[in-house]
């Protein structure tokens, strides 16, 4: 039924909390992902686009045809 197995992917997931000097300033959380394969890993400012990214990892065709 089906000829290929199905697509699997891991991350390595960081998150971490930064504040400001200024006590008045919200803390942020920031992100990273590290592809354990590869050794890649990016940062992403907030949760919206770390969240962009994994949905567009999954959309993503396999560019050498290996998973």
């Amino acid at each position: 039924m089906f000829d290929k197995p199905p697509r699997c992917r891991s991350y390595l997931l960081s998150c971490w909390e930064e504040r400001s000097r200024d006590p008045n300033a919200a803390a942020v959380w920031r992100f990273s992902l590290e592809d354990p394969r590869t050794g890649r890993r990016r940062g992403f400012a907030d949760l919206e686009a770390l969240v962009a990214a994994l949905k567009q990892e999954i959309a993503a065709k396999p560019a050498d045809g290996i998973e």
